[in-house]
């Protein structure tokens, strides 16, 4: 039995402690805003945070989470998570949608710690969240536009 707070309600969990974070939100807890993408972290979707930092859903065992906090796409709020969804749809970035709930995870996460990123810490903060429908620049000037909705 594995103990997690998910989105702030905590969860006992029967499976493995080495079972993926990704499956347990998905086939346990039903958080299916989380995607998997190719299950080594190099892709991004599965981005979730972990003490308001993103990681990787896929690569994160629910055994070594202790007492963190998980937040799923389903469960982020407050201001700058309200920023970026704006920002989002104001801009029309998504086109397939299969990978924006970690590139929404990244961002947030980004702009929690910089409330003005350049360029460069956009690109070194989203590296590692691939789209295949190549919305990179859509992604970044959503970004721009998040932060100076919250300055």
């Amino acid at each position: 039995m594995v103990k997690l707070t998910v989105n702030g309600v905590a969860h006992s969990i029967e499976a493995d402690p080495e079972t993926p974070l990704l499956w347990v939100l998905r086939d346990h807890l039903d958080k299916t805003g989380t995607k998997y993408g190719c299950g080594i972290a190099q892709c991004g979707a599965c981005t979730v945070h972990l003490d308001g930092q993103p990681v990787r859903a896929c690569q994160t065992r629910i055994g070594d989470i202790g007492e963190a906090k998980v937040t799923t796409i389903e469960g982020v709020s407050g201001r700058v998570a309200d920023a970026v969804r704006t920002a989002w749809r104001g801009l029309d970035v998504v086109q397939c949608g299969y990978c924006q709930s970690g590139q929404m995870m990244s961002a947030i996460g980004l702009l929690s710690d910089k409330a003005k990123p350049t360029d460069a810490e956009i690109d070194g903060a989203m590296d590692g969240n691939v789209c295949r429908c190549g919305t990179y620049q859509r992604i970044r000037a959503a970004i721009h536009e998040a932060a100076r909705s919250l300055a």
